[in-house]
């Protein structure tokens, strides 16, 4: 995932869904090459908006009215937890949270820049 500011979105993610850095790769002026923050046996990859040969295959939400063509689901075991971490961080809810009909609870959400995630309890694997 990319973030026009990286550094603060890995502060987010961390602080919010309790992601843990495993790697963070600097980069100039306070960007971010290359990070692997990571939550449970999960992994994502931030870094910062830049126009590289990937970079020019992505946008951001807001240059598409907030539309994205996919998101990030988490698997956490307290979805009301991570759900009032959120709002007290900032983020913005669209779907509320609610207990599944196929099992869990979970609730979808915008980060500060607008990349959506659901976050809930059900476990596929379980």
């Amino acid at each position: 995932m990319r973030y026009r500011n990286a550094p603060a979105a890995i502060d987010w993610l961390c602080e919010v869904f309790g992601f843990a850095r495993q790697l963070v790769v600097p980069g100039e002026d306070g960007t971010v090459i290359h990070s692997q923050l990571v939550l449970g046996t999960g992994m994502v990859m931030v870094s910062s908006v830049r126009t590289d040969d990937y970079g020019r295959l992505v946008r951001q939400p807001d240059e598409f009215e907030g539309a994205e063509t996919q998101s990030c689901c988490l698997i956490v075991e307290d979805p009301d937890a991570v759900y009032a971490r959120l709002l007290a961080h900032g983020g913005t809810i669209v779907r509320d949270i609610q207990d599944e009909s196929y099992g869990g609870r979970a609730f979808t959400c915008r980060d500060r820049e607008g990349h959506i995630w659901t976050v809930g309890s059900y476990n596929p694997w379980a």
